[in-house]
């Protein structure tokens, strides 16, 4: 089956130079990229409309010009925001970008506290905060040149980096008490990683909160601070999306592809498949077949508008 990791290992970019810009659209290109975690620093902008990003349970809404910066390891997603479009880009780029030579000294100064959790930041970034307004400049610069990022302009985005890590360090700060929130998170990871290899299976509260060694109350309460829903709610919502995945990417009968799914009963899965899609799933597919709706884009493809004053 071919679906989403949690726990992303795909390098961005090259392993010579691990960077890259990914251009996003929702729902236009997908409704929700699901909870996951790498150990790239991301950096989710906002062109125009609103998305809703979610980091270690927090959720909140980005709109044009506002930032997201997310830290290696840290788990999130990406979300449409009530009914609105969104149009955003992510700079992904992997710690070992900073590093130099054996025993670098900066390195271990500025990468590592991240890495251990040692250093903190607030993830999202509203246009008019101090560090957002730090961070711009670098990022229309690294989407002004995107296209030759690995051609005639790697100088210029190395440099971006370098001052982009240069003011994440200027406002962390040490980690508090909400770093043991986040490693009952980590805990949490267990759930998800269960949901991701056993859809298709009967999967109770009680065998996930186990795994995750906390009582079936405890986890209920964990884990929807944590994801902002309910256990059986996600693994219904992750059931769909791969439902929709396959609807679009194979000629797999209906009746297969929910059985593949986890849905053992067909008027269920198309009564809430039309509830989270707008319609059927035969009607779903003939959308995606007919050229209505349209993949994710990658690498930055095409221009797109940004907020007011600003121009690529």
């Amino acid at each position: 089956m071919n679906h989403t990791p949690l726990h992303e290992t795909k390098t961005h970019g090259t392993a010579a130079f691990p960077y890259t810009v990914y251009r996003g659209m929702i729902p236009a290109y997908f409704h929700s990229f699901p909870l996951h975690w790498h150990d790239d620093f991301e950096l989710i902008y906002c062109i125009k409309g609103r998305i809703l990003v979610t980091v270690w349970g927090h959720p909140f809404t980005l709109s044009g010009g506002d930032l997201a910066v997310v830290l290696p390891r840290a788990v999130h997603s990406i979300d449409q925001w009530d009914n609105e479009a969104g149009e955003y880009f992510n700079i992904m780029f992997h710690p070992t970008v900073f590093k130099g030579a054996e025993d670098d000294s900066c390195y271990e100064k500025y990468i590592l506290p991240f890495l251990s959790g040692e250093k903190a930041l607030d993830p999202f970034q509203p246009a008019a905060s101090p560090l957002n307004q730090a961070l711009t400049p670098c990022i229309l610069s690294m989407l002004e040149h995107r296209r030759e990022s690995y051609s005639t302009h790697e100088l210029l985005i190395r440099s971006c980096l370098f001052l982009v890590l240069h003011h994440i360090s200027r406002y962390s700060t040490a980690a508090d008490d909400n770093s043991l929130s986040q490693l009952s998170y980590g805990r949490l990871k267990n759930a998800l990683y269960d949901i991701q290899h056993s859809y298709d299976q009967e999967l109770s509260v009680k065998r996930v909160a186990e795994k995750c060694g906390f009582s079936e109350s405890h986890f209920m309460k964990l884990f929807r601070e944590f994801t902002g829903t309910s256990f059986n709610a996600y693994l219904v919502n992750y059931r769909l999306e791969l439902a929709a995945r396959q609807l679009s990417q194979t000629s797999l009968k209906v009746i297969d592809i929910a059985q593949n799914c986890g849905f053992h009963h067909q008027s269920y899965f198309t009564r809430i498949f039309r509830k989270k899609y707008g319609e059927t799933p035969l009607a779903y597919r003939k959308a995606m077949l007919s050229g209505g709706k349209h993949p994710p884009m990658s690498d930055a493809a095409g221009q797109a508008s940004l907020p007011p004053g600003q121009t690529l």
